[in-house]
């Protein structure tokens, strides 16, 4: 069974909770306002990165409307809905907030779960309501020809994968000298962990490096034997696609069996303090990809400490969250959010959007040099510029960071992904897909 199909399975299975989320709620009147559904996972497995995540979501938000009154001067309504990271809540929570609430228009949901994404495929094109997913999207959806209300804003793992490659190829002297060098890929046997299987068989064929595939269950607390299977293969490099508690665990266990943590490079979603810290000293030296850098030197953060923080504001009830990089993430996906409400009022009148005008503007973001200057956002995110055929920007970068024991230091620059490079497999894709569900591609004028 294909991942689609179980997350189909999933959504049907959904129904009867979906009539009970959409019961009335008495609340105020919200009309004039835009509304931000924030997906929640507070309790179960993963809340730990949620919580700096979220507060980051929240602050930002807090920030224009407290502070900047505003987008043009209208506010933002933040409704949490909680999904645990469960599928099924995630899908109550789309059903509930789909067609705004209490008067506040929905233009975009952001359901922050890469399983919830799929799940959304067939909904959000029926119901015609913009998926936008940061880092965490579906790489097929970048053809918003064929995926019109897919985002995979910023990043995807299919870039990732090369960039983890582009840097270990830094690291050896060259792509020719990446032949025979055996890079192991350790990750979480989920439709997330197993989406850069196939852009690293491209890679190894296109530059001759061994590509080792081993998966690891579910949460990821035993990885004695994955560990020595790497051993045994005699890899030079571990690409570790972790989530949760499966990342301190592989530093530690990596550490037991006398693999060094500067050859194992993290993910976007192994790259955080709260992966990196609970492993000890065994993380010193750990590489990550990190495409929300942490910091608290730039200068919306710094604007944000001392408006929002330092005067009681904040979501965050540890401080010492601050400026990491689940935090950095939440103020990043919010100033995406944010932009994409300016470039669509620019079109339609400083007025809450529709669903419709909210498609419209995140197919048309720029957020150049320029404004990433004007939002005081320089270093903590790359360009981002969309379009009909390209969902997910132009412009694909990460950096390389790396734990110092106590923090991360930045190793590299922004390493941008050859976005031609797996562009024609892509497009094959989401054509099949289109056969497959009877779509018709859109155009510029359709």
């Amino acid at each position: 069974m294909s991942f689609f199909e179980t997350i189909l399975k999933v959504v049907g299975a959904a129904g009867i909770s979906i009539a009970l989320a959409n019961s009335p709620v008495i609340a105020q009147d919200a009309t004039g306002q835009q509304l931000y559904p924030l997906f929640t996972y507070r309790t179960g497995p993963y809340a730990p990165s949620f919580i700096p995540f979220g507060a980051g979501n929240i602050d930002y938000l807090r920030y224009i409307n407290e502070v900047e009154g505003g987008i043009n001067g209208v506010k933002i309504l933040v409704q949490e809905c909680e999904t645990a990271y469960a599928i099924e809540r995630g899908i109550e929570c789309y059903e509930r907030y789909k067609n705004g609430y209490n008067g506040a228009l929905t233009a975009a949901i952001y359901p922050h779960s890469s399983g919830l994404d799929v799940a959304l495929t067939d909904k959000a094109r029926i119901d015609k309501i913009p998926i936008v997913s940061p880092g965490g999207g579906q790489n097929i959806a970048t053809d918003g020809r064929v995926f019109p209300y897919q985002f995979p804003l910023i990043f995807d793992y299919w870039s990732e994968a090369q960039i983890i490659v582009d840097y270990i190829a830094s690291q050896v002297g060259g792509h020719d000298k990446l032949k025979g060098v055996k890079i192991a890929t350790l990750y979480h046997d989920s439709g997330y962990g197993r989406d850069t299987i196939e852009p690293l068989g491209i890679l190894a064929k296109k530059y001759g490096f061994e590509d080792i595939q081993i998966p690891v269950p579910h949460p990821g607390e035993q990885q004695q034997t994955q560990w020595q299977q790497i051993r045994r293969a005699g890899a030079d490099w571990v690409f570790l696609r972790g989530w949760g508690v499966m990342t301190p665990v592989a530093i530690k266990t990596a550490a037991r069996v006398g693999f060094p943590a500067d050859k194992i490079i993290g993910d976007i979603w192994s790259g955080s303090e709260d992966d990196a810290r609970p492993a000890g000293t065994a993380a010193k030296g750990y590489l990550a990809v990190s495409v929300f850098p942490p910091g608290a030197d730039y200068g919306i953060i710094k604007t944000m400490k001392e408006k929002i923080l330092d005067t009681g504001k904040s979501d965050l009830k540890d401080n010492s969250k601050f400026g990491t990089v689940y935090y950095n993430y939440g103020v990043i996906e919010a100033i995406t959010f944010v932009e994409a409400l300016r470039t669509g009022q620019k079109k339609f009148g400083n007025r809450p959007l529709t669903a419709e005008e909210g498609q419209w503007a995140l197919e048309n973001l720029n957020i150049d040099e320029k404004r990433i200057a004007e939002l005081g956002a320089e270093g903590l995110i790359s360009p981002l510029k969309t379009s009909i055929d390209n969902h997910k920007g132009e412009t694909i970068a990460a950096k390389i960071i790396q734990w110092n024991g106590e923090g991360w230091d930045t190793r590299t620059d922004w390493i941008k992904a050859d976005t031609a490079l797996f562009a024609d497999v892509i497009k094959a894709k989401a054509a099949a897909y289109a056969t497959e569900k009877g779509i018709t591609p859109r155009d510029q004028t359709n």
